[in-house]
């Protein structure tokens, strides 16, 4: 088997439903198989799965298990030699599948792979970033890219040439591509697991990370098209709680990887960063009522 795609879907039925079509839509003569773990969804989504696609391993879960962990549901029973981790708010174009699976094979240093991300107006998303660092995360913590954008230019990637191929430290989970045996000779692990501590956020960031601790390679090719609607099954979760799975992974991500007076202190400055958004939020809402 080339390639196993494992798509987690909650809530995002049409999207999903697109999604699908346009994969098997896709052009090129290698083989694959297509997952969708369906987190629990109350909108019908496995139920269309199971009617309009019986070809697809469908998994249904009887609670939302994150993103994480019904990924690797899927990736254990996986038999393709390339794992492409798709969201279900993607489409690729006819020819993405067999465009990413090339570049895959003909360049085996790159454990993780990923492409040209765009927007419903076909517009570049610039998803390569590099590693989190302790004073970007805090100041995404106090919310002060608000009054001083410049301060991210770094984490960003601000300058970052996307129109060449090259390694980098991660990039967007949302087409996530791993060479299964490149994994293997880094690693001696037989499979290419996320880390389950993270719920939703940050698991690919810390994939990539681990990649790099192994000497293998992240790499961007500007040669690889897919569309990505940017967050539709994150848009359904109310804000609070989409904040409290970014502050725990963020802190769990600190934790694992960084030294423990920043996990501390990340933890420390939560509370006021919360208290923050409440307040930006409100500022906002109060601001675009009155014009």
């Amino acid at each position: 088997m080339d390639l196993s795609i494992v798509i987690v879907s909650y809530n995002v039925k049409d999207k999903l439903r697109l999604n699908l079509e346009a994969l098997f839509n896709s052009l090129g003569s290698f083989s694959r198989e297509i997952f969708v773990v369906d987190n629990a969804s109350i909108d019908g989504s496995a139920d269309m799965v199971a009617e309009l696609f019986p070809e697809v391993k469908l998994i249904r879960n009887e609670e939302n298990l994150g993103f994480a962990r019904a990924s690797n549901i899927a990736i254990k029973k996986s038999q393709g030699d390339f794992i492409l981790l798709l969201n279900p708010d993607m489409q690729v174009f006819s020819e993405t599948l067999r465009d990413a699976l090339a570049f895959a094979k003909q360049n085996p240093q790159a454990v993780v792979s990923s492409g040209a991300l765009l927007n419903a107006d076909k517009k570049l998303i610039k998803h390569v970033r590099r590693f989190p660092k302790f004073w970007d995360q805090l100041a995404i913590i106090l919310k002060l890219p608000h009054l001083f954008p410049n301060l991210l230019k770094s984490y960003l990637y601000t300058d970052f040439d996307y129109n060449r191929a090259q390694a980098v430290d991660s990039v967007r989970g949302s087409f996530f591509m791993i060479n299964k045996l490149s994994w293997q000779k880094i690693s001696s692990e037989p499979t290419a697991l996320l880390d389950e501590r993270y719920f939703l956020w940050f698991e690919e960031v810390d994939f990539c990370r681990q990649v790099y601790k192994l000497k293998g390679e992240v790499w961007y090719n500007p040669q690889v098209f897919c569309l990505d609607y940017v967050g539709q099954s994150f848009s359904l979760l109310k804000r609070g709680r989409a904040q409290k799975y970014f502050s725990e992974s963020m802190l769990k991500y600190f934790k694992k990887w960084e030294a423990a007076w920043q996990y501390y202190v990340l933890k420390f400055f939560w509370p006021l960063g919360k208290a923050l958004a409440i307040f930006f939020s409100m500022f906002i809402f109060k601001k675009r009522s009155h014009e």
